[in-house]
């Protein structure tokens, strides 16, 4: 699992002081940039190849409040991945190792056209990557 760091900012808490629930979903896409362009494949690789990842679906479970400035601790990893599909995991913990809230979201993968693409046919490395990191 891979873990990107991310520290609460003021903007992003609400009325009575706590994160704003909406900021956990901003994060989960923080985290799986970072997670891509660490395996090799940014996303600024994936428009200069002509890929889009669009999410297809997201959920959170929220355990914990976090406030600012609380750094929270954004585990990521591939859960599945299936050619046209990647579903990742996201475990958010706080200093001192509370878990505060899990995700995953869902993609696929378009050519400009918005046709979809086959990662394992298209690109066998990258199909290679994801699949010996899924959980």
């Amino acid at each position: 699992m891979h873990t990107y760091q991310h520290t609460v900012q003021y903007y992003e808490t609400d009325r009575m002081g706590f994160t704003h629930h909406s900021n956990y979903v901003r994060w989960m896409e923080e985290a799986r940039i970072d997670f891509m362009a660490k395996i090799g494949w940014s996303y600024q690789r994936f428009e200069d190849e002509g890929i889009i990842s669009p999410v297809t679906a997201v959920e959170c479970r929220y355990k914990k409040t976090t406030t600012f400035p609380e750094t929270v601790n954004i585990g990521v990893s591939v859960e599945e991945f299936r050619s046209i599909k990647l579903r990742m995991k996201y475990v958010m913990t706080n200093a001192a190792g509370n878990i505060v809230c899990e995700g995953a979201s869902e993609h696929c993968f378009l050519d400009k056209e918005g046709k979809f693409v086959r990662i394992d046919r298209e690109y066998p490395d990258f199909a290679q990557i994801l699949t010996q990191m899924a959980e």
